[in-house]
Formats: C-alpha cells, structure tokens, sequence
C-alpha cells in the first residue's frame, strides 16, 4: 500500500494494450489461467511504504503504465503518464495495554481459529521458511515491528489514521491476530490503526505465501497484506518495489494485487482484481477467511484467492526494468482509514472495524 490513487483499467483497454505489446514483440509471457495452482504504502523507516474463458495472457512488466502519484497506487491503471513519488516514514514501538469492545464486518461473528500443529519434517525442523501461526497470547515481537504515527503526508497517501502499537489496535486471540481500526481522537487525529512489518527481523526472495486472511469492509476502509523491498531505506519507493498481496477498499468485496517499481526513473505498476481477471472474476465475501496465496520466481509473480488466480506478472530477465523483484522483500500488515483510493468519506459506525488473520507461512 504505498501512495495510492483510484487508477482503473478496463478490460478491453488492457487487452488493446496486451495486443499492441504483443506485436512490438515486448509481451513475455503467455500462461493458462487453470482453477488450481500455485497460485501500496511506502514511507517506512523502521520503514516501509472478472467469466469468459479459461485462459489470459500474462502481461508482461513492459506493459505497464507510468503513473502519477508521490507512492502507492493500488489498483489496475490507465494509459501512461509520468510521475513523481516519495516514501513513507514511520517508527517502530512496543504494544501497550489496551481494552476490547464489539467490532463489525470481519469480526461482527465469532471466528473460530483453524490454526493446526505445524508439520514437522524428519529432522524435526518446521518445514516453513517463515510462519506466524498467531497461537500465543500476544503478538510476537521477534517477528513482527510496529510503525508507528501519520507517516509523511498520510502515509503518502493522506491517511487519517494514527498507528500505534498498543494492543487496543492490535492483540492476538483464540489463534487469532485481531488489527483494529478505532473512532478515537488520538495524537491529533481523528482514528487509530496498526500496521506492523518484518523489516530488519524477516525478508526473503522467492517462495510461496499463503494467509488465511477475513478482512473489513466499510466506506472509508483500506486493509492490506503487501510486501517492499529491504532497500527501500537506501532506494525509496517506488524503486525497492512493491508487491500488494491483498488490498481492498470500502465495501467493494473485491481484492486486489497490484506490482509497483520503477522503470527509468519512473513510477510503474501493474494490477488486477478478482472482479475482472481477463474475462473472469470471482465473487467473494472478503469479511469471511480466505486463503489468499502468493507464488513468486525468477519468471512470474501470481497471485490467488482459494486458487482463483486474479494477479499476475511477467519478470523474466528484469522484463520493464523489473530488477526489484529479484532482490529480498518484507511483508506488511495493515488497516488504513480514507486516503486518495477509498477517499475522504468515512461512515464512523463501523467502528471499531478489524482484519483477521489466522497464520501466514512462507516456502521456498
């Protein structure tokens, strides 16, 4: 979730486009859209920031469009334009005590965890890469940071939230990881939220993710699980990288992915959504679990709900000026509150409003 504009595509454009690439010769890669398969916030300094047919074209990192913005954009976008960016800036802080109350959408119904005993493998070591099964009674530290404020200009993006690290935004509960966004006056601002990372403790490149992930609807919400480049400290955004996993925004019940880098100089992404996935799509009630899988390599960066492929993008030998995505990412977790892509209209009766998140665990 860097900084994020409301940028959509239609399908038909991106298939004029698809086509025009194809005949430069600049389109790289073709792949069938099978039913099962492997399947944006800069500003960080502990840091950061749909039916038709059974087969898409995987469009190809050269095309692309150039967008306008000073961060993330997290959606599909339109023709080519040239763009100015910058990083988000936040701290990182230890949780304090907190108190509960009811929540809506994801968590308006008891959700039972379905954590299950990690397999282990014959030397008895975990078989993951990296995991967090959320089975403890508090968030675990040695994995997860915690970023902390309003960020430069919003987050980048003009949020209205403030992010803390106390447990009433985020705690951990019956195997569950609970992040809240709350109607509260706090450090200036009119709401509270968290957004945690595992830069400096956890990155990697290449592998599988997967996450068992319910998340909130309501005008005004951004949720996201996404991942930056460890560089980005020294590079900034976009040139680090940055692969959104799931990004959602007011009551759309649609997901999300979206790639963003930059090529020449410039601010690129590419993205699509499990509404419109080249003629096929994927009706889903976000507030319920999902399994939510990322599949990255040398070649492709995919990405799936419950196997409905609905993102994915060619970076095969540095495809568009793709180099960052070869290089070591974290990951991040977090509900924004408005900002330039869900926008300024807030319905405070929501909240407070959470993400659920039952594990995620990572494989080569």
């Amino acid at each position: 979730m860097s900084i994020k504009k409301a940028l959509h595509t239609s399908a038909s454009f991106m298939a004029k486009l698809a086509t025009a690439f194809a005949v430069a010769g600049i389109l790289v890669a073709c792949s069938d859209d099978s039913s099962s398969g492997p399947e944006t916030q800069p500003d960080s300094s502990a840091t950061s920031d749909g039916s038709v047919t059974s087969t898409d074209s995987v469009t190809s990192a050269s095309s692309v469009t150039l967008s306008s913005s000073s961060g993330k954009v997290g959606e599909p976008a339109e023709p080519p334009q040239t763009s100015s960016s910058s990083g988000k800036v936040g701290e990182p802080a230890e949780p304090t005590q907190a108190s509960s109350s009811s929540v809506t959408s994801a968590s308006s119904v008891t959700l039972s965890s379905c954590s299950v005993t990690l397999p282990e493998s014959s030397s008895g070591e975990s078989p993951y890469l990296w995991n967090d099964e959320f089975d403890g009674s508090a968030i675990d530290t040695s994995k997860w940071t915690f970023e902390i404020g309003t960020g430069s200009s919003g987050w980048g993006n003009n949020e209205k939230e403030y992010y803390t690290g106390r447990k009433e935004n985020a705690y951990v509960q019956d195997g569950i990881l609970h992040i809240r966004a709350n109607k509260e006056d706090y450090e200036g601002s009119g709401y509270t939220s968290a957004r945690m990372i595992t830069k400096s403790k956890f990155t990697f490149t290449y592998g599988t993710v997967e996450a068992r992930i319910a998340l909130p609807v309501g005008k005004g919400i951004w949720p996201a699980f996404w991942m930056l480049g460890e560089n980005i400290d020294a590079v900034s955004w976009p040139a680090c990288g940055e692969i959104d996993i799931i990004e959602a925004v007011n009551d759309e019940n649609i997901v999300y992915g979206t790639n963003h880098w930059s090529n020449n100089g410039e601010h690129a992404q590419y993205g699509k959504n499990t509404k419109d996935y080249y003629g096929t799509s994927k009706e889903l009630d976000i507030t319920e679990f999902h399994t939510y899988k990322l599949t990255w390599d040398k070649k492709l960066i995919t990405v799936y709900v419950d196997d409905f492929k609905y993102h994915e993008i060619s970076i095969e030998d540095n495809a568009g000026n793709t180099d960052a995505f070869h290089k070591p990412f974290f990951l991040l977790l977090n509900i924004a509150v408005g900002g330039n892509w869900p926008g300024f209209e807030i319905d405070d009766s929501q909240f407070p409003n959470e993400m659920l998140v039952d594990y995620i665990r990572i494989t080569k």
